[in-house]
């Protein structure tokens, strides 16, 4: 009965993205919704950027395993990266009226600018998609019973069907549908589990001394590594396709800015209740085997009826079918709009559209193949946020807030921040390698101010 209910909500699913295929007649129908949601589904879909696996299953096994401080990255971070969008980024994103972020490396530093960071982007999404195809495969696995690869390889397919269809039209819509069904599930199981527990005292009775301490040790390194977990998503997911999309999708830019601080404040709040979910599964079955990142759902077939699990199943399955979507979605956006478009700038728009669609088959195979060689998808996603924090950030400020930033600049913190970042990995540095890339990325920039000669085409 329940794989019945979760196969019902992923027809679901693809009967909104046929629905909403029906508003999609441009590119920018696809890509950002017409830029026509109001502020209840613009909210609700920035909430779900990255509601979904890692919140529910990567981020209360970090939370059980390290505390407080092995989940600064998520949810603190990821709130984080939110408001600064909301309160620095989306009103100025919205009045440039662009499609994807690159178009804004374009305006501000060039065409070679555009490219580069389309280059650098893409692949920075390849470890989120991944992460999320191997979420939906191991919770699959447990309600319908098949092997990890078949699940990876069913909701891949699901995945691609959804995402060409309606764009991002479905994705708000069902993101707006999943948040409601999430949201109860959870608090429900969480009243569940607290009773299971007995209270509060036998849920913090035995964990280890630190365990809530939201500050590291005092040394030098713990507090560069405290650092780098604020910014990884924190400032790493700025410069990214899938939030700039939801940012342009409002119908306006009060909108825009309203929904990203809205969303910020939900995440803050609504991303604690897996971890609390997650402690009192790990007091009650301190010898639970198996994957640790399926803790909680493990709960929920453990402890809730019928009803409960179709709840929970058919919400978790949605957001992770959802947050796979945009990531899909927005580096297939990138890929067409900003790389081939770049190399064949006659395209006509249904051209375009066409592209983006093939783009997001290409796309998901590559992450299929990544999400079948992985094992963390906290790890998984980490991964991702580096990538564009070391090479697309320091660009991106510096554009919206630097008048003397050029073309220069720009293109030599890009190649310099991720070719150190590479190199530190490779070593295996002591500090976390995006710190030495995100400094290499703002010595680059400044190299080319003070040296470069030629001047960025756009205005700060």
């Amino acid at each position: 009965m329940l794989a019945f209910a979760i196969g019902l909500y992923l027809l679901l699913n693809i009967g909104i993205g046929v629905w909403a295929s029906r508003r999609v007649t441009t590119t920018r129908d696809f890509v950002v919704a017409g830029s026509r949601l109001p502020l209840v589904l613009a909210a609700s879909a920035t909430f779900a950027t990255w509601f979904g696996s890692e919140t529910i299953m990567g981020a209360p096994t970090e939370f059980i395993e390290h505390g407080v401080l092995g989940i600064i990255e998520d949810p603190f971070g990821a709130a984080l990266c939110l408001f600064l969008v909301g309160a620095l980024f989306a009103r100025r994103f919205y009045e440039m009226n662009l499609i994807t972020l690159c178009d804004f490396y374009k305006a501000r530093f060039g065409r070679s600018a555009e490219l580069l960071s389309a280059i650098l982007m893409i692949p920075s999404y390849f470890g989120w998609i991944a992460a999320q195809l191997l979420a939906m495969g191991i919770v699959l696995q447990v309600v319908l019973g098949w092997s990890l690869l078949a699940c990876i390889l069913f909701s891949s397919v699901v995945v691609v069907i959804y995402t060409i269809l309606g764009g991002m039209w479905s994705i708000s819509i069902t993101d707006f549908l999943q948040t409601i069904t999430i949201i109860v599930g959870l608090v429900i199981l969480a009243v569940i589990m607290f009773n299971q527990v007995g209270g509060i005292e036998p849920l913090t009775a035995n964990l280890p001394d630190g365990f809530f301490r939201f500050y590291p040790e005092t040394s030098f390194k713990s507090y560069v590594e405290y650092v780098a977990a604020w910014i990884t998503i924190g400032l790493g997911s700025i410069p990214q396709q899938d939030v700039f999309q939801r940012v342009m999708a409002a119908k306006s830019a009060k909108v825009a800015v309203r929904a990203s601080l809205l969303s910020s404040f939900m995440y803050l709040t609504i991303a604690l209740i897996p971890l609390f979910i997650g402690l009192c599964g790990h007091i009650l079955y301190p010898d639970l085997g198996g994957d640790s990142q399926m803790i909680i759902p493990t709960m929920v077939m453990l402890h809730t009826g019928l009803p409960i699990q179709i709840l929970f199943f058919g919400a978790l399955v949605s957001a992770i079918l959802s947050s796979t979507s945009s990531a899909v979605m927005a580096s297939a956006a990138v890929l067409g709009e900003n790389v081939i478009k770049f190399f064949r700038p006659t395209l006509s728009d249904w051209q375009l559209l066409r592209i983006i669609r093939v783009s997001i088959v290409l796309i998901t195979g590559i992450g299929i193949i990544m999400a079948v060689g992985a094992q963390s998808i906290f790890e998984l996603v980490a991964a991702s946020s580096a990538f564009s924090l070391v090479s697309l950030f320091v660009p991106m400020v510096a554009g919206f807030y630097w008048k003397r930033a050029n073309t220069p600049g720009c293109l030599l913190s890009m190649g310099v921040g991720i070719t150190t970042w590479f190199l530190c990995i490779e070593i295996d540095t002591e500090y976390p390698p995006m710190m030495y890339g995100l400094l290499a990325s703002t010595l680059g920039m400044l190299v080319g101010v003070v040296f470069g000669k030629s001047p960025a085409p756009g205005v700060a």
